[in-house]
């Protein structure tokens, strides 16, 4: 008979405040946004407390092998009531905040996200992956419109402008680049960098772009909006027949565009002909960015990240460390004056150097012509310099406010959207590397930290856990202390100062815990307090584990000075010093029974009585016997029975003794490495150790021989637990998973990915009903037990399932970088490769622009392709049945209407009707419906991510049927808006085959007289439905008295006040 068992599920994960996202405020300005690890968590700045959270768990139902990815990237959207999020697999997932529900999941990259934009309208959103690609996302029609693959490394930052025409992106291949998204081609290249560009900000107005790269400059470009250079344009040509050159100059100034191009370059027209220069100012009349200047920044380091803040007034910069520094953006009259300040020391310069200039002009006469040219090239460079001193510059728009410099290493920031309060500048969410959140209020020249988010999670590793005996509290320890936790709401109960902690145990009844630490010290907790009440110094080496006797009568302690030592619970009395309010109220308490007295008799009692010391009992612990061991210990485990000890050494041997004499019973040899962990069943017989060699062996306690050697993890085993009274055990590694085994049958029954470092810590429950992990990701896990049965044959398939789908995936991967792939012109065109037949047609190449299909092949859109081909065959299939049925009713009815006219028709009626033929049963598969409803119902399923990938994919004869399918689709106005993407995308992949089948030539025919009047019909309902709402607006302002007239004239003052 085959054995079920009961499934463990990941049911909830805490203790992350910050991951390796960046930190937002939501739209309000009283919420931090995060990223926590694969969850995005909201957090209350003044309560300090966590209000929700979105996890893609809630998302989708379907268990995975595989760790959910982690999130990478987060940004909000215009409004604020949306997020994006980036993960780590390359995905991009939309969020309603409102409704904490993953509205739509876009899959398109190949590697990490790691930036994300939205447009102004919310209407576009960019992503920028680690693969060097940049997709350009329709948030309303969920789908991709296209890939930009122009960069060698990967993006580091991205935004869009001008309401998503323009798209402008950073690499580490040290360019920024900047795409037409409505032509979809590259529009203009930025050289020049020295290093990689790691991030790019964009101003509110949308009027200046910062980049920083790994030297201490930004550059600052200035935003041509192409509409308003071409008005300039024009106006400088009218100018110019006008006025002359003079006016020409004129009136480019008043239109804000840079004749000189970039200042730092202007040297090099000194160098050019006059044909260069004229072909170099074509190429540029069509630049979106044009260079204004350099920025120097007081730290050295690389640019981590630029951000402006919400009004536009603050630029903040963050290095690679510990330094955030802050600038001001100067208002145009600012910078107006400064640039006139400037303007005036250029003058002053200029005057002094006159007396020099007129010696020159007279020894100019006598000049070679060398040094005469020299002194022309000098005069062209000043002319040169004083054009540039002439026009406002980037470091008049900027100025240094301040430097924030943080204890621990900044990973992002954001600025708060409300602005600063009570005379600050502004406020600065902090995101640090070490697991936290600091919001501070800057300033003018100083800052002040405000709040920290800090409590619910470690510093660093969480290297130990346990649980009480009744399994209401955890406690987890760290190189920075221990927390103690609530292990099923995951929430953080207080923090304890103690030293590098190793190992804890809770003691017997709960109220006290002991924690071993890397300096040798035993501490004592009291876990009510959240305080230490007793550190013993009880080894001269790290302490590696501790062990209660089943006695309850004390613990044991196993160290790297190679001694196990016993130690026995006891009550010790400490001497406290009592304060002041200690005094006064013992002089309280004495005032009650004595009823003579003073006030002032009392006041001088209770001064003399502050300051003694007073005696308090407390629980304690002395040491009883010591163990010298051969080599260090790196584990101690007491049989439940009370009869063994086994220790694990650094020589990967695992001693057994007796406890109550200590004498030598067995010695267990087997392990290539230490064995790091171990545990004893709960009947005592078996002892399950797990190394560093990744092996688990199970040991017989009974004559110490070994029952079995697996292979158990892909990583060293850091901690193993048997479930209680069963020989059922749990193991984790630093392979990032934890293993459910059955040690009677030596059979592995799950396999539990989760984090996203190694695990370090284990803890089981007392009936085994949930098992908690920790991390080197700082989280703790808690994994449920369900009621849901499974069977080990069917865990082993659906782990090989997941090996040979991964495997497929990489193939896929591998097969799209080395073919090439479908090509998309910027007019929306497209042919394919030479390697497109063998690619499946994937976009595995991008076409000499640089731009590519958005989607990528996966294995949901391989399936969508499955679906779709299996419904044309089941409707095929039954349009044949039905066509068929009819073709013989159709001839019976002529046979009968021929042999009416005989004799003998009234006799042969009643056998002419039951010759007729029999209508055919319906298909069940097709659920009821008509065949060309059957195959809408199937396409509509597909997610319009996925659809492009999936049509991709089906060949030409299906997708020759699927077109004449759309057709009877369009004529009967069913899903009109699919039908059209259906058949433009069909078109579009293939094209070139369909013009040149002739069979195809009246699908095609009737495809083009019904798309247009399909979508002018849906069009006109839009229309028709905007105007009414529009009507009903009008409507509903009239009849609250707001009349539209006062409505634009309050715009109207408020622009010209503006």
């Amino acid at each position: 008979m085959v054995k079920a068992y009961l499934r463990y599920e990941h049911s909830g994960v805490f203790g992350v405040i910050s991951s390796n996202s960046n930190v937002l405020y939501d739209a309000s300005g009283k919420q931090v946004i995060t990223g926590a690890l694969e969850n995005i968590a909201f957090w209350n700045i003044r309560q300090g407390t966590q209000v929700a959270t979105l996890s893609p768990e809630l998302a989708s139902s379907s268990s995975s092998t595989k760790a959910a990815a982690e999130v990478t990237q987060i940004a909000l959207a215009p409004g604020g009531q949306q997020l994006a999020a980036g993960y780590s697999d390359g995905t991009v997932r939309l969020w309603d905040i409102a409704s904490r529900s993953c509205q739509v999941t876009l899959t398109g990259h190949s590697g990490a996200v790691t930036c994300l934009g939205f447009s102004a309208n919310g209407a576009l959103l960019a992503s920028g992956s680690a693969d060097t690609s940049v997709i350009v996302w329709d948030v309303v029609g969920e789908a991709g419109l296209v890939r930009f693959k122009g960069h060698k490394d990967a993006v580091t930052d991205l935004a869009l402008i001008h309401q998503g025409s323009r798209l402008i992106s950073s690499s580490k291949d040290g360019c920024v680049k900047v795409w037409d998204v409505t032509l979809q081609h590259c529009c203009q290249t930025l050289i020049g960098f020295k290093g990689e560009v790691w991030s790019l900000a964009v101003n509110p107005e949308e009027t200046r772009v910062v980049a920083g790269c790994v030297d201490s400059d930004l550059r600052v470009y200035a935003i041509r909006n192409p509409d308003a250079a071409d008005a300039a344009e024009a106006a400088q040509g009218t100018a110019t027949a006008a006025g002359g050159p003079a006016a020409a100059a004129a009136a480019a100034a008043a239109a804000g565009s840079d004749s000189e191009d970039e200042g730092g370059d202007v040297w090099m027209a000194e160098l050019m002909t006059g044909q260069q220069q004229q072909q170099q100012q074509t190429a540029r009349q069509h630049d979106v960015l044009l260079f204004m200047g350099l920025v120097r920044r007081t730290g050295q380091e690389r640019v981590g990240l630029i951000r402006y803040d919400a009004r536009g007034e603050l630029l903040g910069v963050m290095g690679a460390g510990k330094g955030l520094e802050v600038f001001s953006v100067r208002s145009e009259e600012a910078a107006l004056k400064k640039m006139k300040r400037r303007k005036k020391r250029r003058e002053a310069k200029t005057a002094a150097a006159g007396t020099a200039a007129g010696k020159a002009a007279k020894t100019a006469a006598g000049a070679t012509p060398g040094q005469a040219a020299a002194a022309a090239a000098d005069d062209g460079a000043d002319d040169h310099e004083d054009a540039a001193a002439a026009a406002p510059q980037a470091s008049d728009e900027l100025g240094s406010v301040l430097v924030l410099t943080s204890k621990h290493k900044l990973k992002s920031f954001a600025f708060s959207p409300a602005g600063g309060h009570k005379g600050n500048l502004g406020q600065v969410a902090l995101g640090l590397s070490n697991n936290s959140v600091e919001v501070v209020d800057v300033r003018e020249g100083s800052y002040e930290s405000a709040s920290k988010l800090e409590l619910p999670g470690h510093r660093s590793d969480v290297r130990c856990l346990a649980l009480s005996s009744d399994d209401a509290q955890l406690l987890s320890g760290s190189n920075a202390g221990c927390k103690l936790w609530d292990p099923l709401s995951g929430a953080c109960l207080g923090s304890i100062d103690t030293g590098y902690a190793l190992c804890c145990v809770y003691a017997p009844g709960n109220r006290h815990a002991l924690v071993g630490t890397k300096e040798g010290t035993i501490q004592l907790v009291d876990v009510g307090a959240c305080t230490v009440i007793h550190t013993e110094q009880a080894h001269s080496g790290a302490v590696w584990s501790l062990a209660l006797l089943p006695d309850k009568s004390g613990f044991v302690s196993g160290s790297a000075d190679k001694t196990i030592k016993f130690w026995t619970w006891a009550v010790t009395t400490v001497q406290q010093q009592q304060d002041a309010a200690g005094a006064e109220d013992a002089a309280a308490a004495a005032g009650k029974k004595k009823k003579k007295g003073t006030k002032g008799q009392d006041e001088d009692d209770a001064a003399a009585a502050a300051g003694e010391a007073v005696v308090v009992r407390q629980l304690g612990f002395i040491q009883a016997r010591v163990l010298e061991m051969a080599d260090d210990v790196l584990c101690v485990r007491v049989s439940p029975d009370g009869r063994l000890l086994a220790a694990s050494l650094l020589d990967a041997t695992i001693k057994v003794y007796y406890v109550d004499s200590l004498k030598f019973f067995l010695s267990l040899y087997g392990h290539k490495l230490p064995a790091l962990t171990m545990d004893i069943s709960s009947d005592s017989t078996l002892l399950l150790t797990g190394s560093a060699d990744k092996n688990i062996k199970v040991w017989g306690l009974d004559f110490g021989d070994c029952h079995k050697s697996m292979f158990a993890h892909q990583d060293t085993i850091t901690a193993v637990a048997f479930v209680k009274d069963t020989h059922y055990a749990f193991s984790v590694s630093k392979d990032r998973t934890l293993k459910y085994w059955d040690l009677d049958r030596f059979e592995m029954l799950l396999e539990l990915p989760g984090h996203h470092g190694e695990v370090w810590a284990l803890a089981l429950s007392a009936y085994g009903d949930f098992v908690v992990t920790g991390s080197h990701d700082r989280s703790l896990r808690r994994w449920g037990r369900s009621s849901e049965p499974f069977f080990v044959e069917e865990e082993k398939e659906r782990r090989l399932e997941s090996l040979f789908e991964a495997d497929l995936e990489q193939q896929q991967q591998r097969q799209q970088r080395e073919a090439g792939g479908l090509i998309l012109g910027p007019e929306g065109g497209s042919f394919a490769g030479a390697g497109a037949a063998a690619a499946g047609g994937d976009d595995a190449a991008a076409g000499a622009d640089g731009v590519a299909a958005a989607g990528r092949r996966t294995i949901e859109s391989v399936s969508a392709a499955d679906t779709i081909i299996d419904a044309l065959d089941v409707a095929a299939h039954e349009a044949e049945k039905v066509e068929e049925y009819e073709r013989e009713l159709r001839a019976a009815q002529a046979a009968a209407a021929a042999a009416a006219g005989s004799s003998e028709a009234k006799k042969s009626s009643a056998a002419a009707a039951a010759a007729l033929p029999k209508r055919p049963p319906a298909n069940p598969l097709m659920l009821g419906l008509p065949a060309d409803a059957y195959v809408l119902r199937s396409v509509a399923a597909v997610r319009a991510n996925d659809l492009e990938q999936a049509l991709l994919l089906l060949p030409f004869n299906d997708a020759l049927r699927l077109l004449q399918w759309v057709a009877g689709w369009l004529a009967q106005g069913s899903q009109v808006e699919l039908s059209c993407r259906v058949a433009t995308l069909l078109l579009r992949l293939h094209h070139a085959q369909l013009t040149a089948t002739p069979s195809a030539r009246q699908t095609l025919v009737d495809l083009h007289k019904r798309l247009r009047a399909a979508v002018q019909g849906l069009r006109d309902t839009l229309g028709f439905n905007i105007a009414a709402l529009k009507y009903m607006q009008r409507a509903a302002k009239e009849s609250a008295g707001v009349d539209e007239g006062d409505v634009v004239k309050a715009a109207r003052r408020q622009l010209l006040a503006a």
